[in-house]
């Protein structure tokens, strides 16, 4: 952690209690900052409460009074905090900087830093490099959006790198950030419940880019080359494609980075041609810092992928059971659904957030049934019955296992992939794809 004397009695406002709310508060601390903390919970846990007052951290809790404003010099803000709230509003009105605690992260760190965005594939690409970098030789931290706070990576000595999976969310709230390879997977349209419009989200994701310099490099799909071929992008640019030669680039079943040949596709673990340029995008990251093609061969015939993700759960009554939950929207779904070229069951719904489900249609040839719930079951019912396959609706996604025993056949796939955000229902996805589990797990 770097000694930085700005912060020394600065009056910054935390905004949210979260996990990323929690972190920024003990860095803040350390670096010796005049803390208040405003959420709109009640704090009533004793623990909490003691643990705030030994840091000398005001806390207003319940609500976002404006008069905290009056004399604050910076807000951390909880990413998932929109902007169009009246309290950020009037802050921005008032010139006063807002940033996300991946800012923060930056601004202590000693450590490189790897950046991962995208729309899809970001969490898995960040485990993916975590794995390839840890060869004996390196203690990578793998931080951000995966779900540990960047700020808590960032106080830890023991690190080499800091691999940082980053939503737009948190990227709308950089500064000086900048890391010295940034990964973008993909960008498509998503978030349009958070962001104004699909400008404002792709140009979130593209700020990663924004302080880089020469040294620094970026890996971008060749697919959306034109993304970065609009921009004045100083870095060095590297490319991977599933359909063409690139810097990363698949050729007759086999893997090749920069010209030399990696592995046969056969032999990789993780399925589906949307992770083979999760994949890619890894190699690039593992080439440029040296690991051996030996390690990159283990990791790839290991590596089974994370949870939630296209995660084989188990196969009961002859049929195999896949927990996608981490598929929040109809984009996701589409490479879930493309894995599969056998008969398939496919159980969906959540958050309605206004999406389009007619992206799906080319991808539901081997869907031979639609078990919905949520928000969303009634749209996704009549986008299912207008393409002649059948629909049956239900309450959530441990219910929908138990119709699966009625209308299932051995040798069925049954994909939990839902293409809607879970908060309509579930605080978050990982609850979601646990209760999926669980009936499954009781078959």
């Amino acid at each position: 952690m770097k000694e930085i004397e700005s912060f020394k009695h600065k009056k910054v406002l935390v905004l949210g209690y979260g996990r990323s709310g929690r972190s920024a508060i003990e860095a803040l601390f350390k670096l010796g900052a005049d803390i208040t903390l405003t959420t709109s919970e009640v704090l009533v846990e004793e623990s909490v409460i003691n643990h705030l007052k030994q840091m000398n951290v005001k806390v207003v809790d319940g609500h976002h009074p404006e008069h905290l404003l009056n004399d604050t010099e910076l807000i951390v803000k909880n990413p998932g905090i929109p902007y169009t709230i009246p309290f950020l509003q009037e802050a921005l009105k008032r010139n006063i900087k807002i940033i996300t605690e991946v800012e923060l992260a930056y601004l202590i760190t000693d450590n490189e830093i790897i950046g991962i965005t995208g729309t899809n594939g970001k969490t898995t690409v960040t485990e993916l490099v975590g794995r390839l970098l840890t060869d004996g030789n390196r203690t990578p931290i793998l931080c951000g959006n995966i779900g540990y706070p960047a700020s808590q990576a960032a106080l830890e000595e023991q690190s080499d790198e800091l691999v940082m999976e980053l939503s737009s969310f948190q990227l709308m709230g950089i500064d000086t950030f900048r890391p010295n390879i940034a990964v973008f997977t993909n960008i498509y349209e998503a978030h349009l419940d958070y962001h104004k419009d699909l400008n404002e989200y792709q140009s979130a994701k593209l700020s990663l880019m924004k302080n880089m310099r020469d040294t620094d490099i970026v890996i971008f799909n060749q697919s959306q080359r034109h993304f970065v071929e609009c921009k004045d992008v100083k870095s060095n640019i590297y490319f991977f494609s599933i359909d063409e030669e690139a810097d990363a680039y698949v050729k007759d079943n086999w893997i090749y980075v920069f010209g030399k040949k990696i592995i046969n596709i056969e032999e990789i673990l993780l399925k589906g041609p949307h992770n083979l340029e999760n994949i890619l995008a890894s190699l690039l990251v593992a080439h440029l810092k040296n690991v051996p093609i030996e390690h990159m061969k283990y990791v790839l015939t290991t590596f089974k992928g994370i949870e939630h993700r296209m995660e084989f759960v188990d196969e009961k009554l002859g049929m195999r059971f896949y927990n996608d939950s981490k598929a929040t929207n109809a984009l996701a779904t589409t490479f879930a659904l493309d894995s599969f070229n056998t008969p398939t069951i496919w159980i969906a719904g959540g958050l309605d957030r206004g999406q389009d489900f007619k992206e799906l249609l080319p991808h539901l040839k081997h869907v031979k049934l639609g078990i919905v719930f949520g928000e969303t079951k009634e749209k996704l019912k009549q986008f299912l019955n207008e393409n002649n396959i059948e629909v049956i609706e239900t309450d959530n996604p441990f219910t929908a296992v138990d119709i699966v025993k009625t209308y299932g056949n051995a040798g069925d796939k049954v994909l939990f992939s839902p293409a809607c955000a879970s908060w309509d229902q579930y605080p978050d996805f990982e609850t979601r794809g646990r209760h999926f589990k669980e009936a499954v797990h009781q078959l």
